[in-house]
């Protein structure tokens, strides 16, 4: 019989997007097919930081009833290379698991940054998505946009502020990029920490309230036009989902739109034609390479009015819950969820 192989799915985590996090863990963890892999759970503590090797039913998982200590057992990565796993105690006596690949569903900072991905490098285990390096250019905004925009694609105008920062020239540098400017975090996700600022009174409050995010802060210009989005799955040979497109009523995409959709819709395929399709499917493709993408990310760009393409983000571990815009987009273009899920834990056979 064949031996199934060991694939750690990392949940939690020490991040703003924690609960995010085990929604989309649990929906990827009940699609996995356990006649191929078996599934090894590791928790991370929001507060703590520990780690666990959770035993429990999934179902804990999603509802975050998880840390039970009948069913986690403590953990800790092992950089010894021979064991590519972890180390744990039982009755007292070091004990070890080997991993075959390990996949990080862990949005936000300490996830989806470089940092749980240069750990898994440490520990010899392959990662499934985004490397140390790509995780942390996707991460950081500010890089990002250099990087693409040099590569002749178009991005919003922007300043990177940090800590210090003089009062009086980022009102002239918000000036200078027009009214209503985003305040954003240079290293965050799921909208946290981003404010659409309308007016000049407003500036420093949004610019501090994002520092409570990272350490350091961009102003945005406004694209006119409305949100796009491309999902690539892929190392060497890519796929993409179909194009999607985000219809606002009223503010922006935030992190309460992301996940209620009160005033918001989402529309897959994008209302577009199939020939501007085509482009931001390509317009994706050149981003996902240009920031060293592997495995899978979601790509996102606005479309003005004048049919232009502007980079946005790209998201290397987005939501991945049945109801998220990754899944969605690949299911448009044919993919079920569990083809999905297959089709990336086989990138590293």
């Amino acid at each position: 019989m064949k031996k199934t192989k060991k694939i750690a799915v990392f949940f939690g985590g020490c991040s703003t997007e924690y609960k995010v996090s085990l929604q989309s863990a649990y929906a990827i963890i009940k699609s996995i097919d356990r006649k191929r892999y078996t599934p090894v759970l590791i928790g991370i503590d929001a507060h703590t930081g520990s780690w666990s090797w959770y035993q429990g039913e999934i179902d804990k998982i999603e509802n975050d009833c998880w840390k039970l200590k009948d069913f986690c057992i403590s953990v800790f990565p092992s950089p010894d290379r021979t064991i590519h796993g972890f180390c744990y105690l039982e009755h007292d006596t070091l004990k070890t698991i080997s991993l075959d690949a390990a996949l990080p569903v862990l949005h936000g900072k300490n996830g989806e940054d470089g940092t749980i991905q240069g750990m898994l490098e440490l520990m010899g285990v392959p990662v499934i998505g985004c490397g140390l390096l790509s995780s942390a250019l996707c991460m950081d905004k500010a890089l990002a946009h250099r990087i693409v925009e040099m590569n002749g694609i178009k991005t919003a105008r922007f300043t990177a502020v940090k800590k210090g920062y003089s009062e009086n020239e980022v009102l002239r540098q918000a000036m200078e990029l027009g009214y209503p400017v985003f305040v954003k975090p240079v290293r965050s996700g799921s909208s946290f920490g981003i404010t659409k600022v309308s007016k000049e009174d407003d500036l420093i409050p949004a610019i501090e309230h994002a520092f409570l995010h990272d350490s350091a802060v961009i102003l945005e210009e406004t694209v006119k036009g409305f949100e796009v989005g491309c999902a690539v799955i892929g190392t060497r040979e890519l796929i993409t989902g179909e194009a999607d497109e985000i219809e606002l009523s009223e503010g922006f995409f935030d992190y309460t739109e992301k996940y209620t959709l009160k005033t918001s819709k989402i529309h897959v395929p994008a209302r577009i034609s199939p020939e501007k399709s085509e482009e931001i499917k390509q317009t994706a493709l050149r981003i996902y390479r240009l920031l060293y993408c592997s495995c899978f990310a979601r790509v996102d760009m606005f479309l003005t009015p004048e049919g232009e393409i502007y980079f946005n983000e790209v998201n290397t571990i987005p939501g991945f819950t049945t109801h998220s815009r990754f899944p969605n987009m690949l299911k448009a273009a044919g993919m079920t969820f569990d083809e999905i899920v297959e089709s990336l834990l086989n990138m590293e056979e």
